[in-house]
């Protein structure tokens, strides 16, 4: 299994919505699936149709307490799987932060779902900060992908989350941590203005930038109200077939 954490710890980037979607989509493509929502909003919880109320969240997990196989949900959709979130792990991060070891209680806490062949891919979201809960994340991936929103802001975000990687690695906490793309999101090819964010992104990130852009679509915006990711909600929209092309790139990068 193969755990890619999407991170930029800038909210309002598409980062929780790249989450569901592209887990989804690769769920089309015949690929097993696991989510982990690592946020306390449990917005990915919510927008695939889960109700995280009275529902295991990893928080047991990550205090030795239950296998974080026993916090798996079904989502009701084929080869997809879902790890909800929920308040309680707002909390967890001050339980981690008096361990010694929080940056490899989430690693250790995945091992076994890692070592065994339930799931190709496991997509984790990861909280809109740079806390215990997001640098667990990164010290227990094997890629990490950035959505970017197609503003200079953004360009800020994805400096920092670079240096926390790459910080990550440098400390021995993950070794075998890479950068695996930058995702251009909210793209609106009609303007100057996105065009010449993607134009400075791809300048400076060159083939680690997606060839997928996810332009800003209604039906991307509309899926999360319904419990639904969007190529169920709207399979023909732009934004599924945007989505769905996503998907095809990252099994593509790994052969």
């Amino acid at each position: 299994m193969k755990i890619i954490a999407i991170a930029n710890q800038k909210g309002g980037v598409g980062k929780t919505t790249t989450a569901i979607n592209l887990a989804a989509a690769l769920a089309q493509l015949k690929k097993k699936i696991l989510v982990i929502d690592l946020d306390p909003q449990a917005n990915a919880t919510s927008g695939m149709g889960i109700d995280g109320k009275d529902m295991p969240s990893l928080y047991p997990a990550l205090l030795g307490q239950l296998a974080a196989e026993e916090c798996i949900l079904p989502s009701g959709r084929k080869r997809l799987d879902i790890i909800p979130s929920t308040m309680d792990l707002a909390g967890v991060e001050i339980e981690l932060a008096r361990s010694g070891n929080h940056l490899t209680r989430l690693r250790e806490t995945l091992a076994p779902l890692r070592e065994s062949d339930a799931y190709d891919y496991c997509i984790m979201d990861t909280p809109p900060s740079l806390g215990v809960l997001m640098t667990s994340a990164l010290a227990a991936c094997d890629e990490v992908l950035t959505p970017l929103q197609c503003e200079w802001f953004g360009l800020e975000g994805l400096a920092k989350i670079l240096h926390v990687t790459a910080q990550i690695c440098a400390s021995g906490a993950n070794p075998r941590i890479r950068h695996e793309g930058v995702l251009m999101t909210m793209y609106d090819g009609r303007t100057n203005f996105s065009e010449e964010v993607a134009a400075e992104v791809q300048k400076f990130f060159g083939e680690s930038v997606y060839k997928t852009r996810i332009p800003r679509n209604v039906r991307i915006a509309e899926a999360p109200s319904h419990g639904e990711p969007v190529i169920k909600y709207d399979r023909l929209s732009k934004g599924s077939r945007a989505y769905l092309h996503l998907a095809d790139e990252l099994i593509r990068r790994e052969e």
